[in-house]
């Protein structure tokens, strides 16, 4: 039971179904990832940051909140960025059944192509990093590719901009997806401002140590 709890959360975890994680092959390449949004004003705040440094990035967004704003959505669209789907509630997928996992995918997959039509991506993210074998299976038979992580920024519980950046630059070796927030499932709104400057820190010291940033869709491609 342990090992099939640990399995079920742990990011890097291939027991359940391959997931995309990292591209080890691109040892001074680096995928910023963000969660939970959009939001307002930390989605627009986290863009003028990215834009500054000429970084493309990619948004996993929760269904609801893009109903909520359609605007912020296409905003990350307009400036090059990649997103995905991160379900409409943001529900625990271990405790869902098949249907439900299914109806979740789905409305955030309306959601986001009300808000950009055929500029979405076919890449899913469970909420917090949740899975079972069947969410796998289900998430590929709908036309979706799952994607991890494997390094981890503990943002959402972070007391400071100077703690996100200790726990990403402690796992960074190249190829990494870096899991951030843009936002907070448990409400509109949440303040992601130490993410932002956490951001704006990281940029600088991999871009000094000439690392380049991609989205995911190109960093897969990369591994292929």
């Amino acid at each position: 039971m342990v090992v099939a709890g640990y399995n079920s959360i742990a990011p890097r975890s291939q027991l359940y179904g391959r997931t995309f994680t990292r591209n080890p092959r691109q040892a001074r390449e680096i995928a910023l990832t963000y969660d939970d949004g959009p939001n307002d004003p930390h989605t627009f705040h986290l863009l003028d940051v990215l834009d500054k440094k000429g970084v493309k990035a990619t948004f996993f967004m929760i269904g609801k909140y893009v109903d909520q704003r359609p605007d912020i959505v296409r905003a990350v669209c307009d400036a090059g960025h990649a997103i995905g789907n991160h379900t409409y509630t943001h529900p625990n997928l271990i405790f869902r059944s098949k249907w439900q996992l299914r109806d979740e995918i789905s409305r955030c997959d309306r959601a986001l192509q009300d808000a950009v039509g055929d500029r979405r991506t076919r890449l899913f993210r469970p909420p917090f990093g949740g899975r079972r074998p069947a969410t796998l299976r289900t998430v590929r038979q709908m036309g979706f590719i799952p994607i991890m992580w494997n390094v981890t920024g503990f943002d959402w519980s972070a007391e400071s901009a100077d703690a996100i950046e200790r726990k990403v630059t402690r796992r960074v070796r190249g190829g990494d997806v870096v899991l951030l927030h843009d936002g907070g499932h448990l409400a509109f709104g949440t303040d992601r401002s130490f993410t932002v400057a956490a951001t704006e820190r990281l940029l600088e010291r991999y871009q000094d140590q000439e690392y380049v940033f991609q989205t995911i869709p190109a960093l897969m491609a990369e591994a292929e």
